[in-house]
């Protein structure tokens, strides 16, 4: 993939639950673009091609009532099995990297100012999608374990302690902040949050 010429590319790191979507929502304004893995990742598997496959190989076991995959049920055969999650992956991955790049060509082509890159573990899986080269800087959302711990538990119905579980397996938040080129601390209000935004905004010379 290549990087847009007129387009700041911003990607956003972070442990979980520390507020990256709301950084990457003001980080792109009403002038800029969020490209969201997550979303694309959806839409992946909801094309008529990925359900196909996810029906032939895993069973109507793995298809809902609408006949979309049932995520929790796909979630639970291929965690439990390295081999079926390496399968899924390879269907998904390649086209979410394609659709990643489709829409950074668009926002170049469109005359976008700024581009935000909110990618789940963008640091563990630049060897796959090499997005951090293309990023011009990279926002580390820093919020305390415990006020991220209580988001979780509140928003998302997890048990508490899982966010640290799940943090275990991936890279060391400290490394994730010492390769960020900014760090933006949501530990208070969210006009505190705006402040700490515009701050890094104004550093770019993006403001």
């Amino acid at each position: 993939m290549v990087s847009p010429s007129r387009t700041l590319v911003i990607g956003i790191a972070g442990g979980i639950a520390s507020g990256k979507s709301a950084v990457s929502t003001l980080v792109a304004g009403e002038r800029g673009r969020v490209v969201v893995a997550d979303r694309i990742a959806r839409e992946v598997l909801h094309s008529p091609e990925v359900v196909a496959q996810v029906a032939a190989h895993f069973g109507p076991d793995c298809i809902g009532a609408d006949g979309l995959p049932d995520r929790e049920a796909l979630a639970a055969r291929v965690f439990a099995d390295p081999a079926a999650r390496e399968t899924l992956e390879g269907w998904i991955h390649p086209r979410v990297r394609a659709n990643i790049s489709a829409e950074l060509a668009d926002a170049a082509a469109a005359g976008v100012p700024v581009v935000v890159l909110d990618v789940p573990l963008l640091f563990e899986n630049d060897a796959q999608h090499g997005l951090v080269a293309l990023c011009d800087a990279i926002l580390f959302v820093e919020a305390p374990l415990p006020e991220r711990d209580a988001r979780a538990v509140a928003n998302r119905g997890w048990q508490a302690g899982e966010v640290a579980r799940r943090e275990a397996a991936q890279l060391p938040l400290s490394e994730k902040r010492d390769r960020a080129t900014h760090v933006v601390r949501n530990s208070g209000t969210p006009e505190d949050l705006k402040d700490e935004v515009a701050r890094v905004l104004a550093e770019l010379g993006a403001d």
